[in-house]
């Protein structure tokens, strides 16, 4: 051992951050306070855009949750396009990405809200509307950031050749 620290050894702050890419390793900063002040503003505003959203169209009472199933999907779509803007397109301030896809789009999507709609259902005696309801957001969730991540890729190549 010659005193230098291992690869292993060296972990990144913020767990998303791969070391060995030049642009991520920017993201990494020595202000956690103001890591911390832009996620809460950008959670601030992206939980005031689905409560928003859940006033235009609400769920009726043990109806399917309709407004969180799409606040989810599209929430998660935009996290696709956002991540590869900012990691293969174009380099970003180092806050804009915790700001965007941690603040404002964590604070839209709401995954807690899902469970809680889904229990609601369940004490409604919709069970299987419940199952099914679980399955189907985390299928549009996970498709929503695939599909938009690809279309962004092939937006790019397009806008570039």
């Amino acid at each position: 051992m010659d005193g230098a620290p291992s690869q292993e050894a060296v972990k990144p702050s913020d767990p998303d951050v791969d070391l060995h890419v030049p642009v991520q390793r920017r993201e990494l900063h020595h202000r956690p306070m103001a890591l911390l002040a832009v996620i809460a503003a950008g959670g601030a505003i992206g939980a005031c855009a689905r409560y928003g959203t859940s006033l235009v169209w609400p769920s009726p009472a043990g109806a399917f949750p309709w407004t969180t199933l799409l606040v989810n999907t599209a929430g998660c779509a935009v996290i696709g396009l956002l991540m590869v803007v900012i990691t293969e397109v174009r380099a970003v301030h180092p806050l804009a990405r915790p700001f965007l896809g941690t603040g404002v789009l964590g604070g839209f999507t709401t995954f807690s809200t899902y469970a809680v709609d889904a229990e609601r259902l369940v004490d409604g005696e919709h069970a299987g509307l419940a199952l099914g309801y679980l399955a189907l957001t985390v299928v549009l969730a996970l498709g929503a950031v695939w599909a938009s991540a690809v279309a962004t890729r092939r937006l790019v190549v397009r806008w570039a050749g």
